[in-house]
């Protein structure tokens, strides 16, 4: 198993060492345009391969992609990150040129690679990549649902005062603050309901919270979180490695889904060896309905700046 992630910064650097502390990957590599970054990032990690007991091999590459050939895997998180107050929609016309130049360039070294798209308007950037390299849907996959459907859990659990280990829950629709469908109705705590748990006003501080946790965390930090999504990446590439049909609520393109055509949304996804297995339409309320339908249509206006 060789993985790219292209992009060494925050967010990319965290995934590599998330990847190879799960020791599943042969090799990982690390791409960035900055003369050095990539391969010093990749020697740190390196030394820490003793101290974490894993024996997967990462290297650096600036900008040379000719070391990425052979890659199963490559993910997506170049581009820049936001700021406090920045919506991740005002990111794309830097990131749009990006990520199109960055999938043409993994496609023509890996032919077969399977491309996870991290970088804001994620849903768009993964629309993108779809349209530019006309990949299989099942080869292209958005990371937005896996991390805010733990951050849903971790505001769940924090409401509750359980272990996070107790809850199931997950985020559907848009990764973005007003486009995230936390699908609170069917979140449990061991199959329990959690209005069993908590009131209706506490359900919705939950919701709103878990919605707002990215514009949170970069108002703290000053700019995007970067641990969160490099675990929720690394659980997407592991489930790809280990071909363990886990199921992840990805951006996916849709085909008539949902009653969605055309876009690249949030949706329950069985991810395994050929990246996309399989879309899984779930029973959702009239009001569940009402909001990935609007969740859509304001992904359809970011896309439509392309």
């Amino acid at each position: 198993m060789k993985v790219t992630v292209v992009g060494a910064g925050a967010v990319g650097a965290s995934c590599a060492e998330y990847i190879a502390i799960k020791d599943f990957a042969d090799e990982i590599v690390l791409v960035d345009i900055k003369e050095g970054f990539a391969e010093g990032k990749a020697m740190d990690l390196m030394q820490t391969a003793s101290l974490n007991g894993f024996d997967s091999t990462i290297v650096g590459s600036t900008n040379d992609y000719t070391k990425t050939a052979g890659s199963d895997v490559a993910v997506i998180t170049s581009g820049i990150p936001r700021k406090p107050g920045m919506t991740r929609e005002e990111l794309i016309g830097i990131n749009a040129g990006i990520v199109k130049d960055v999938a043409e360039k993994l496609i023509a070294e890996s032919p077969n690679v399977i491309i996870i798209v991290v970088s804001n308007p994620m849903d768009t950037m993964a629309y993108l990549a779809h349209k530019a390299t006309g990949l299989p849907k099942n080869r292209i996959i958005g990371m937005g649902g896996a991390l805010d459907s733990a951050r849903f859990k971790y505001r769940l659990a924090e409401a509750i005062d359980c272990p996070q280990s107790d809850i199931d829950a997950m985020v559907i629709g848009g990764h973005s603050d007003t486009g995230m469908v936390p699908l609170i109705e069917k979140a449990v705590r061991n199959s329990v309901p959690v209005a069993e748990f908590l009131s209706e006003e506490k359900q919705a501080e939950v919701v709103e919270a878990t919605k707002v946790g990215g514009a949170t965390l970069t108002k703290l930090l000053g700019t995007s979180a970067w641990y969160a999504p490099g675990a929720a990446v690394s659980e997407l590439v592991r489930a790809i490695a280990l071909n363990s049909k886990k199921m992840f609520p990805c951006s996916a393109m849709l085909e008539g889904e949902y009653g969605l055509n055309d876009i690249s949304l949030g949706v329950p996804c069985v991810i395994g060896k050929n990246g996309i297995e399989k879309i899984v339409e779930i029973e959702l309320s009239a009001a569940e309905k009402e909001k990935l339908a609007a969740s859509a249509e304001g992904v359809s206006k970011v896309n439509a700046l392309l």
